[in-house]
């Protein structure tokens, strides 16, 4: 196993063994091959210096490099942004660790060699992030291999496979370029990611939900803290702030707009689409710490003559966001809400059973006026997964969920 730090600064000499010059950077080309060191940058001095590929290594080893052509045959460098340069790019640099969760810094690349037709190619394997590698580059050149290796040896390792990281890049040029995507990123949950952005600088988060899909980052957003929110939401343009809001849930969108100025949130309704406009701007007319501000206008309600067979096909045929349904409102022949069935009790009834016989006692809702801690009272003496609010005639215009709860009391703390 080679390490970048071994081979950066190494004596490079061409087929004759002439020296050539010293290795000053190793580029990887991402849109060629992810891992593969396909440049070698040989500084020379005053002299322009010159460019080896990766087709051109016979011989690597620390601190020495031998090529298969002549020096004539190497080209003069010039510098291309396509290029992901080792030292430059990677080296100290933070990066996210897709497996972990989590943000960390590079000390190291590990490489390994694969030799094809009298050729050596180098392919990047594993980035240290542990002191393993910060030993390595500090006793560099003051202490023998050897005993380097053996201080590593009583050290824990910390490393990340290179298929498992993903860079940040706040240029956007740079970023298509470089072919870098965020793809692993949509893959994880949105509470890791908004933890993983609060820890990066606000042009790398700003990097990160550009390359987002909307609905991944419109959920990242949602998690985080309401301030790096509406630093976020303000540098993006309009129309793909808008987009992005259009995704969220009402009540999170309600929540968002109103941390932003008047003048912001005015653009942004009119960017959304009437009806969506329209429901956020009705949440926008309560209080934030009542139950009209908490809730979200985004729930099931069915008839209670409905039997059980009917409202689960009609649950199947609507685009609703089934890890957030674990209650389904009940309303009379007036509209009124007359009570409420867990999703679990719906599951496990018989087919032709009606609502009315599922529901759940007592009967518990709230006014959009109510305040916090009335609401969360009742959550807690009921034990509620999911609480109605009525207007004045006593029909539901919303729902507040025990994740609205938790997430209103960590708030609070």
């Amino acid at each position: 196993m080679l390490h970048a730090t071994e081979l950066l600064g190494a004596e490079t000499y061409d087929a004759q063994g002439h020296f050539v010059g010293r290795v000053t950077e190793l580029f990887i080309e991402p849109a060629d091959q992810p891992g593969r060191v396909a440049r070698i940058l040989l500084g020379r001095g005053k002299y322009q210096p010159l460019v080896a590929r990766y087709d051109h290594v016979a011989f690597v080893a620390p601190g020495t490099i031998r090529l298969n052509v002549e020096e004539k045959a190497l080209e003069p460098y010039r510098p291309n942004e396509a290029w992901l340069a080792v030292r430059k790019d990677l080296l100290d640099q933070q990066i996210i660790d897709t497996s972990g969760h989590k943000v960390v810094r590079i000390n190291d690349l590990d490489l390994a060699e694969q030799r094809t037709n009298g050729t050596v190619e180098l392919r990047v394997t594993q980035v240290d992030i542990g002191l393993t590698g910060a030993v390595r580059r500090l006793l560099q050149g003051l202490a023998s291999p050897a005993l380097i290796h053996r201080i590593q040896q009583k050290l824990p390792t910390r490393q990340i496979r290179w298929e498992f990281v993903n860079l940040i890049e706040a240029d956007p040029l740079r970023r298509v370029k470089l072919r870098i995507t965020h793809q692993k990123l949509e893959k994880l949950h949105p509470a890791d990611l908004a933890d993983i952005m609060e820890e990066l600088s606000p042009a790398e988060r700003q990097a990160i939900i550009d390359s987002l899909d909307q609905q991944t980052a419109a959920e990242a957003l949602a998690e985080l803290d309401a301030r790096l929110t509406t630093q976020i939401v303000e540098k993006l343009g309009p129309e793909k702030a808008a987009e992005i809001i259009e995704e969220m849930e009402p009540d999170q969108a309600a929540d968002l707009l109103a941390g932003l100025s008047p003048e912001t949130s005015r653009e942004l309704l009119r960017e959304m689409p009437g009806d969506d406009a329209q429901e956020v701007q009705e949440l926008l007319r309560f209080e934030e710490n009542t139950a009209g501000g908490m809730m979200n206008t985004d729930f099931v309600f069915v008839g209670e003559t409905a039997t059980r067979d009917e409202v689960v096909e009609w649950i199947r045929s609507k685009d609703l966001k089934l890890d957030q349904l674990d209650t389904v409102f009940v309303i009379d022949g007036e509209a009124r809400f007359s009570g409420s069935v867990a999703v679990a009790r719906l599951v496990l009834a018989t087919p032709g059973q009606p609502m009315s016989e599922l529901k759940s006692d007592p009967l518990v809702s709230v006014s959009p006026e109510a305040e916090g801690k009335e609401v969360f009272e009742l959550f807690d003496k009921y034990n509620l997964r999911s609480l109605a609010v009525v207007d004045l005639r006593g029909r539901p215009i919303g729902a507040i969920t025990v994740d609205d709860v938790v997430t209103r009391l960590v708030a609070k703390r």
